[in-house]
């Protein structure tokens, strides 16, 4: 056979797979892209859409990776259901018209890391969290604030940590050291070209009684972060999943998201203690810097927390928010591997799944799978947490 025929028949032994224009349309639509810009990488797409050709493998492995589309969805005969399985609570003011897949794909994440870290706390004969689900929307949010403070060791506010920002750490730390695993993160998975918006949502939740889940929006400022960590222990204790935006650190209408509201805001900044720190003597500016150096709390919390005790209104509020706002500690790009991924898979939940995967109960290929790693950063980072455990 000549070198031609052979490559003939090489071409023509090119297997092809007949993929409906229907999901093809899907899958740009979805990655929010313009087919322009998914044809720029997909040379062969036009031809695809009009039905002259059909993709290669290869070629539809590509295309499924430019729109973020998972491979299998592309061989179905019609999209698949991608509404979020959780509530999602906007704020009146709220612009977000729906949720993006971004949202989605990220909840997806962090629900398929519960999933297995349930499975895994009931096979090893954990009892369930007390705390999960014991309090009302209904219950006094000072008595249920004070019992979050008890349970995580926080009961004279923050003591010997260093400053706002030492008290968003140790919140964070001392959820994880009480059973809930958070996650920090401003992009999907470890996507850096995927940006989560904050004006989407600050944060969500995935209540549970055995592995609960809280996750916030890497992208949002570290100031609004504390809030939307004390929100989420409100919903964890009131056992709620919620997906919410907190524009303006201000929650829906909802009643239960009213009541989170109003927990996080005692757990924070108690009432009493406000009222009796206020001093109308003082200019409302000095008085919120003194409200945030005495509760370790950024002054945009504490002018949020005066307007919820009315000692200052609303139009004071969104003075001070908006320039607060420009003011506020933007999250930093890049940095320390290490310190990236402790935030972004959560410290509790990589050593739960590098025991599994050192124990044998699970693959190291399924280990990979959840935490986003590969197995060079896989085994990188293990090793970091088992020094860090030493020192």
């Amino acid at each position: 056979m000549s070198d031609t025929a052979e490559n003939q028949s090489n071409k023509s032994a090119i297997f092809r797979l007949d993929i409906k224009k229907e999901m093809l349309e899907w899958a740009i639509k979805r990655s929010g892209k313009t087919s322009e810009a998914v044809s720029r990488s997909n040379k062969g797409l036009r031809e695809w859409l009009s039905g002259e050709k059909k993709p290669t493998l290869r070629q539809l492995e590509k295309f499924a990776a430019t729109t973020y589309a998972p491979f299998g969805y592309l061989l179905l005969s019609e999209p698949p259901d991608e509404s979020l399985h959780i509530p999602y609570f906007r704020t009146v003011e709220s612009h977000v018209s729906a949720p993006s897949l971004n949202l989605i794909e990220t909840v997806q994440i962090i629900s398929q890391r519960q999933d297995w870290m349930r499975d895994q706390l009931v096979s090893l004969g954990n009892d369930p969290l007390e705390f999960a689900g014991s309090a009302r929307p209904d219950d006094s949010p000072i008595q249920v604030a004070h019992d979050m403070r008890e349970k995580l060791g926080l009961a004279e506010r923050w003591k010997g940590m260093k400053g706002w920002t030492g008290a968003l750490a140790g919140i964070r730390d001392a959820m994880e050291n009480v059973g809930i695993y958070v996650t920090i993160n401003g992009v999907v998975g470890h996507n850096n070209r995927r940006h989560l918006k904050v004006d989407e949502f600050r944060g969500f939740v995935l209540a549970d009684d055995y592995a609960p889940f809280v996750f916030v929006n890497g992208a949002d400022s570290k100031e609004a972060q504390m809030f939307t960590l004390a929100y989420e222990l409100a919903h964890i204790w009131i056992g709620r999943d919620a997906v919410f935006d907190l524009y303006r650190l201000e929650s829906s209408d909802n009643q239960t998201e009213a009541a989170c509201n109003k927990i996080a805001a005692e757990f924070l900044i108690p009432e009493k203690e406000l009222s009796d720190t206020w001093d109308e003597t003082v200019a409302v500016p000095e008085m919120i810097r003194t409200l945030s150096g005495r509760f370790s709390v950024s002054k945009i919390i504490a002018a949020r927390r005066a307007l919820d005790l009315r000692f200052i209104n609303k139009k004071t509020f969104y003075d001070l928010y908006a320039e607060l706002a420009n003011t506020s500690k933007k999250p930093r790009s890049g940095g320390n591997f290490y310190a990236t991924a402790n935030l972004r898979i959560g410290k509790r939940f990589a050593r739960a799944v590098i025991t599994a995967a050192r124990n044998e109960d699970i693959l190291y290929r399924h280990a990979y799978r959840l935490t986003g790693l590969n197995q060079v950063t896989f085994e990188k980072f293990a090793k970091h947490l088992d020094k860090e455990r030493q020192t």
